[in-house]
């Protein structure tokens, strides 16, 4: 624990510090795990089960590799929106968004530099290998191209949804029923995103392992129901580790989360 010859001449006490690196850690995992789900996006999907239809065809229950760390966004917005309030949260909302954008940036100039790929003189196009594939940057970029397109506008719709609706709902309870505030504000903001991103990554990016045979609507809400479930149940989840959190951040930052309601205690 720094104490205060430790203290660089910006951080004003030993408190001030602590706030300040808490709130680092939360942006950081927020932040990290906002690229590494941008990169990692629709590269793979996860097949959780199959569902044979009365056509004799299958309905396939899946979801995106990228989903897995997204649940811990939210989490960390709404640790950040608790103890630091809604500017600082949207702050770092916006300034995930930038992140996108730089994520998109270098890949973009990562393939328009030149490398020592393999190029088909008669055509000047970059050979593919036996299964018809580009180098693996390239299928990499193709598909966070996508993957980044689709999550950018469901990212600030969502996460921008749950900072509101977590603010919405602590007003509302005057501080209390920190439950609701955690989940309500989660799950529904769960909903807009993952609509959102199966909408976008179908119709614009082409990335979804669909069945051209059957009926693309019901392929469709099945992804958004077996994501939207995924989801559902992690942020059910992740109301302890929170309520747990709350308590212990509450005594290590010395604030009072209710305190700008005017509220002693915070009931559960």
């Amino acid at each position: 624990m720094p104490d205060y010859h430790d203290l660089h001449p910006i951080e004003a006490s030993v408190l001030h510090a602590r706030r300040e690196r808490v709130f680092l850690i939360l942006s950081g995992l927020f932040l990290g795990t906002l690229a590494m789900l941008n990169i990692l996006g629709i590269s793979r999907f996860i097949k959780l089960g199959e569902l044979m239809t009365d056509g004799g065809g299958t309905l396939v229950f899946a979801i995106a590799v990228g989903v897995l760390p997204y649940p811990l966004t939210f989490l960390c917005t709404d640790f950040i929106s608790e103890f630091y309030g809604r500017k600082r949260a949207n702050f770092v909302v916006f300034v995930g968004l930038l992140l996108n954008v730089w994520v998109v940036f270098v890949m973009w100039i990562g393939g328009v530099l030149p490398g020592f790929e393999a190029v088909d003189p008669a055509t000047g196009e970059m050979v593919r290998d036996a299964a018809g594939r580009l180098p693996v940057f390239f299928e990499i970029r193709a598909l966070t191209f996508g993957a980044v397109t689709a999550s950018m506008i469901a990212y600030m719709a969502a996460q921008f949804c749950d900072v509101y609706v977590f603010h919405f709902w602590k007003r509302l309870t005057r501080g209390r029923l920190l439950w609701v505030r955690n989940n309500g504000s989660t799950m529904i903001s769960q909903l807009v995103d993952t609509t959102a991103v199966i909408l976008i990554t179908h119709y614009y990016a082409n990335a979804l392992p669909v069945d051209p045979e059957q009926p693309i609507g019901r392929q469709l809400a099945l992804f958004i129901i077996t994501g939207y479930t995924f989801k559902f149940a992690v942020a059910a989840f992740d109301t302890l580790p929170f309520y747990l959190g709350v308590k212990w951040l509450s005594l290590y930052l010395e604030i009072d989360p209710t305190e700008e309601h005017g509220i002693e205690e915070v009931d559960s």
